[in-house]
């Protein structure tokens, strides 16, 4: 590797580095936290792969929300409870921020990173506002006022708990599918979404199983949840917590639910433009695992729009990366949406 690539990595464990609230958390199957239909038959493992296996081949059932009944908008926040709650009250809440602007039919979801804090990607929603089109920023399971004990970290989205993991994500998914039929009852007439990271992934899902969504833009791609889980730089101490109880193949079919790889197929009737962007030197989605997703894209005809950022994962959000990035979004979004 060159010597811009070594210096950029090196950037990235710096900034890994940052973070001092990371926890090993304990394993567990999670088995209380998923609907086994097999009677609860064969081992945690066993069980957990036939949930799996019945959420794949019935995504459409396992992925599907309704517009939400209950919902409250008061001033620029929009709650409503969610569909799968939880035993933490905190975090039966949907919570979004709504960037309105004024007159437009256009609305834009957008998805913040896991772990990110009040102000993510708030500079983002502020400036789709400023191109004429409404921005909804969600806030993921987990995070911020979702928080069961007000910590900072939102480990219990995603952590070495199987089962929690899967209903965390889906729940976020539902979540982010029921704030798009909203928006359509509200009047919207197109409809993007735009995730980074965890939001990407989360984004992705709900792109392939919501035809409402007019357009999206997926900041960061990877193939396969647990992957990411097993080899990036960010989740390595959840990877801590999972060894010497799962192997990577058993974790893969655990997440499978979970991972853009096996929806990639749904869009092959759709023409709905979507943008992904990689960045270079990533070590936390990292480099293989996104090829490997456009490799299947050019396998079944799919098309799609790609941009390369020449930074990591963590310093796709420092400048000057952070600007290009948002021009990208912005670029595409107002493109196909404004």
């Amino acid at each position: 590797m060159e010597f811009y690539g070594r210096w950029i990595q090196s950037w990235e464990r710096e900034l890994t580095l940052k973070d001092r609230d990371r926890e090993i958390y304990p394993f567990d199957w999670g088995l209380d936290w998923v609907q086994d239909n097999g009677a609860a038959v064969g081992s945690p493992l066993d069980r957990l792969k036939r949930c799996a296996a019945q959420a794949l081949k019935a995504s459409e059932s396992f992925y599907a929300a309704r517009l939400p009944e209950d919902w409250k908008l008061e001033g620029d926040l929009l709650t409503f409870r969610t569909p799968t709650p939880t035993p933490f009250p905190q975090n039966n809440t949907a919570t979004c921020r709504i960037f309105k602007a004024e007159g437009s039919r256009t609305a834009v979801v957008v998805v913040p990173q896991w772990n990110a804090d009040a102000k993510g990607h708030v500079g983002l929603c502020k400036l789709i506002k400023r191109l004429d089109m409404t921005a909804v920023r969600v806030t993921l399971p987990y995070h911020e006022t979702r928080s069961p004990d007000g910590r900072r970290r939102a480990d219990l989205m995603v952590s070495p708990n199987i089962g929690r993991t899967l209903h965390a994500t889906r729940q976020a998914v539902l979540e982010l599918r029921q704030v798009v039929h909203w928006l359509k009852s509200q009047g919207y007439e197109r409809v993007g979404i735009m995730g980074t990271s965890l939001g990407s992934c989360v984004g992705y899902l709900a792109f392939t199983h919501e035809d409402e969504i007019d357009a999206g833009v997926f900041n960061h791609v990877s193939s396969y949840f647990a992957d990411v889980i097993w080899s990036g730089l960010a989740t390595r101490y959840i990877l801590w917590g999972l060894e010497g109880h799962v192997r990577l193949p058993d974790l893969r079919r655990c997440w499978a639910p979970l991972s853009p790889w096996f929806f990639i197929e749904r869009l092959i009737d759709s023409e709905r433009p979507h943008l992904m962007i990689t960045a270079k030197y990533d070590m936390t989605f990292l480099p293989e695992h996104t090829e490997q997703v456009f490799q299947r894209y050019t396998e079944l005809g799919i098309p799609y729009e790609r941009v390369d950022l020449p930074c990591g994962h963590y310093s796709t959000a420092h400048f000057p990366f952070s600007w290009l990035d948002g021009w990208h979004i912005c670029r595409y979004l107002k493109r196909h949406l404004g």
